[in-house]
Formats: C-alpha cells, structure tokens, sequence
C-alpha cells in the first residue's frame, strides 16, 4: 500500500489532539482552590472514616498512623489520595483520618469519599464538578446480604439429597 503524501488529511490539528478521551482527566481540577479547614465523613461497606483536611504540607495520618504504615498496598494508597490528585492539590492540605470497621479495601473507600466531601465542603464552586464527574462524590450502598432462616448464608441453601 502507498503511504498518503497529502499532509493536511495525515497531520491531525491541535484541537484534535487535545480533544477529550476517556484517558484524559476531563473536569480534572486546576489546584486553584481555598486552602482552608473541612471535614467530611465516609462510609462504605461497614467501615465509617472521619477525615478532617487542614492546611498543609501533604501529611497523612489515619489512626495515628501514617498513610504508608496503615496502607502498605500502592493501589489503596492511590486510591485514598485520589479526589487530591484530581484537583490537583497535592501538598497544600493535610489529612487527620479516624476510620473503623470493615476490612481495607472498605476502609480506603470510605476515607476517599470523606476526603472528596471535605474537599466539596472547603470550596463548593471551584472542587465540586470536578469531583461529581469522576464519581467521588457518590456513595457505594452496596453492602453484604443479610443471612436468612433456614438457609447456610444469606442464599446458600442446604444440600439437597434424593434419598
């Protein structure tokens, strides 16, 4: 096959280039919110994080402990840090987080809904689209099922035998 010579329907324009994706951060905020006190409350699964943002210098600290000890794993810390990275306000709050129940997975999910409400909280008009759209915001209701009467779990029934 011959290669197209004509440069105008190979070469794509800028605006092209910078039209959204699913990739890109769309919304994604402009780190030019207030730096002021806020505080915000998560819940997901059975875990409840309380997580009070003040200005700062990007500091963790959940149950005394600091965001690396309480989750060792990369990908619970990038998931608790998220609604920051979205705004793009890495290093300007610090976080004191008290959170129990549930396991660690709920846990981070819990603390990263707090830290979007408190976020959502300090400044309404600049944090707020931003952090609806990337689904932050939103509550995951999705919690186990309760056991019923005659039955081994919530749905596992006994074995059934013939004879």
């Amino acid at each position: 096959m011959a290669e197209n010579t004509n440069d105008s329907a190979v070469l794509e324009t800028e605006e092209e280039l910078t039209s959204y994706t699913t990739e890109t951060n769309a919304g994604a905020g402009t780190g030019t919110s207030a730096i002021a006190p806020g505080y915000g409350t998560g819940r997901r699964k059975e875990a409840v994080a309380r997580v009070r943002l003040v200005p700062g210098t990007g500091k963790w600290t959940i149950n005394g402990r600091t965001l690396e000890e309480y989750f060792p794993a990369k990908l619970l810390q990038r998931e608790v840090n998220s609604p920051i990275v979205l705004l793009k306000l890495e290093g300007k709050f610090d976080a004191i987080v008290l959170v129990d129940g549930g396991g660690t997975t709920g846990q981070a999910g819990a603390i990263r809904l707090g830290v979007a409400r408190a976020l959502n909280a300090i400044d309404r008009d600049a944090n707020r689209a931003a952090l609806k759209k990337a689904g932050f915001l939103t509550r995951d209701a999705r919690v186990v099922e309760r056991k019923k009467a005659g039955l081994h779990k919530a749905r596992r029934a006994p074995q059934f035998s013939k004879r």
